[in-house]
C-alpha cells in the first residue's frame, strides 16, 4: 500500500512542480533529481526552519560553508578512502549490481540464517534467477574528481559536511570568539557514488546535508550527545511530523564515532519500513585526534579557567535535506472528501503542511476574470508579496482553483468577489478546515501575519 503511496506522491511532485527527473530530456541520468518552482520552495523553507532552529535562534552555534572539493589527505585522515569502500558483485544473468552486505542482510530477514558461501542460494531482486553473482570487488562510494592540468591533481567531492567543519575548528573558534561547548553547521551538497539509486528522493548520488557539528569538553559529551538527540527528534515533531511515524535507533556506531543514533521515519518502502532521516554521533576526540597528527595542526582548546589544553569532543547531527523533503510529503499527504459546486462530494487532496513549510502561503484568487476584480486581486497580490510567497491564480472555476492550492499545501486562499468593491472585504478560505472569514482588505495583511507568523 505505501509503495502505492510514493508513486502518487512520484506524480505529484511532477504535476505540480515539485520535484522532475533530471535532465529528463535526455537518457543515463538515473538517480538524480531537478526542484521544480515548488520543490525548491519547499526545500529552501526546510533549510531556512533549520538554520532559524540552529544558528540564528541560538547564541552557541555559528554557520559555515566549507569547500566542496578537497585532496586526498583530509579523507585519509577522516577514514572515508578506508572505510567508504564496500565488496560488490553482479549478476550475470541481468547486469544488475548489488553491495554483498546490502543482498546477505535481505537474505537472512527473509529465511533466518545466513546465505552460502558466494551467494550461491540467494535470487538476484531484479530478474529472479539464482546463484548467478560473481566474485565481489572493491566498490568506493567515494566520487573522485582532478583539478588542474598537468599533471591534474586528484581529488573528491565531498561524501559528507562534518569534516569540513571539524578541519576549520581553530578558524570559526578565533575569529567568531567561542569556547566549547559551541556548534557549527553547515547546509550544502554532498556527493556518493551509491550502487542503486531508489525509491525517489531516499536514495540519490547528489543530495544536500544539513550538518551540526557541536565541540565539547570532554567530561560533556555524553550529556550534549543526548540533548541533541531529543532536540532534533522534537525538530521534526514542531514542524508537523506525527511522532508515531518516528523512533530513535541505535545503530553500529561509524568507524569515527563512539555512539551513534538515527531518527528513523517509517518510509514502509526501506528493507525494514524504517529509514533515516538523521544521525546524531558522539564522535568523542577521535576525529580531533586523526586530523592533529595527519596535519600537524594545533586542535586544542585552551581552558583558561583550568590553565591546561585539552581536545575537544565532537557531537554531530547530520540530516539529509532531500530525504526530509520526502518525508514531509508523504507525512503531509491527505484525502478527504468536500462538497463541490453541483451539491456532491468529490475527493480532495491536500498536502498538510506546516505553514512554515509550505511553498506558497497565500494565493489570492478573484472570482472572476471581471474587469473590476482582476485588476484589484492583482494589486493585492503585490502587496501581500511584500510579507509572503503569493500566488495569483484567475484562471478556471473558483473551485478547482481552490483544489489545485489545497494539492499544493498553500495554507491561506483569499478570494474577491462581486460585494469587495462595496464593502472592500475579501473572504479568507483556510485549508485544513475550509472554513471560510470575511476580513475587511485594510486588516488582511495583519489578520494573515497573526495566523503565518515566522513564515
Amino acid at each position: 500500500m505505501y509503495a502505492d503511496r510514493l508513486d502518487v506522491i512520484t506524480g505529484l511532485a511532477k504535476r505540480r512542480g515539485f520535484v522532475f527527473p533530471a535532465s529528463e530530456i535526455y537518457p543515463g541520468a538515473r538517480g538524480a533529481w531537478d526542484y521544480g518552482p515548488l520543490g525548491v520552495e519547499l526545500k529552501n523553507n526546510i533549510k531556512r526552519q533549520w538554520w532559524r532552529t540552529l544558528v540564528t535562534g541560538r547564541d552557541d552555534v555559528v554557520g559555515l560553508d566549507a569547500s566542496v572539493i578537497a585532496g586526498p589527505a583530509m579523507w585519509e585522515a577522516s577514514g572515508h578512502t578506508q572505510h567508504f569502500a564496500e565488496p560488490l558483485t553482479e549478476c550475470q544473468a541481468c547486469q544488475r549490481c548489488y553491495a554483498v552486505a546490502a543482498l546477505t542482510a535481505q537474505f537472512t530477514e527473509l529465511h533466518g540464517r545466513s546465505p552460502a558461501p558466494g551467494l550461491s542460494d540467494v535470487n538476484c531482486p531484479d530478474c529472479g534467477t539464482r546463484g548467478t553473482f560473481t566474485d565481489p570487488r572493491m566498490f568506493s562510494a567515494l566520487l573522485s574528481t582532478s583539478l588542474g592540468p598537468n599533471p591534474p591533481t586528484p581529488s573528491y567531492l565531498r561524501p559528507e559536511g562534518t569534516t569540513g567543519i571539524i578541519c576549520n575548528f581553530a578558524n570559526v573558534q578565533q575569529t567568531a570568539r567561542k569556547k566549547p561547548p559551541f556548534g557549527v553547521a553547515q547546509i550544502g551538497q554532498v556527493f556518493r557514488n551509491e550502487i542503486a539509486p531508489n525509491n525517489f528522493l531516499f536514495r540519490t548520488r547528489e543530495f544536500e546535508q544539513a550538518d551540526l557539528v557541536f565541540f565539547t569538553q570532554p567530561d560533556a559529551s555524553a550529556e550534549w550527545h543526548q540533548y541533541w538527540i531529543d532536540a532534533r527528534m522534537q525538530w521534526y515533531v514542531d514542524l508537523g511530523i506525527n511522532k508515531d511515524h518516528l523512533r530513535l535507533m541505535e545503530i553500529a556506531p561509524a568507524h569515527s564515532s563512539e555512539r551513534s543514533i538515527n531518527v528513523e521515519y517509517h518510509f514502509d518502502f526501506v528493507g525494514a519500513e524504517w529509514g533515516g532521516l538523521e544521525a546524531i554521533s558522539n564522535r568523542s576526540d577521535r576525529d580531533m585526534q586523526a586530523h592533529a597528527k595527519a596535519s600537524g595542526a594545533d586542535l586544542t582548546h585552551y581552558d583558561q579557567e583550568k590553565s591546561n589544553r585539552w581536545l575537544p569532543h565532537v557531537v554531530s547531527a547530520s540530516a539529509g535535506i532531500n530525504r526530509a523533503v520526502l518525508c514531509f510529503l508523504l507525512d503531509a499527504y491527505s484525502e478527504d472528501m468536500a462538497r463541490n459546486a453541483k451539491g456532491g462530494t468529490d475527493k480532495r487532496v491536500v498536502l498538510k503542511l506546516d505553514y512554515r513549510l509550505a511553498p506558497i502561503k497565500v494565493a489570492v484568487l478573484p472570482l472572476s476574470r471581471n474587469p473590476e476584480l482582476s485588476p484589484r486581486a492583482r494589486s493585492l497580490a503585490d502587496a501581500l508579496r511584500g510579507s509572503w510567497n503569493v500566488e495569483f491564480d484567475d484562471a478556471g472555476a473558483i473551485g478547482r482553483r481552490y483544489r489545485r492550492q489545497d494539492e499544493i499545501g498553500t495554507p491561506y486562499c483569499v478570494t474577491l468577489d462581486f460585494a469587495t468593491p462595496n464593502d472592500n472585504a475579501v473572504t479568507v478560505r483556510e485549508r485544513d478546515s475550509m472554513s471560510q472569514e470575511r476580513v475587511s482588505v485594510d486588516q488582511l495583511e495583519g489578520y494573515l501575519n497573526t495566523r503565518l507568523r515566522g513564515a
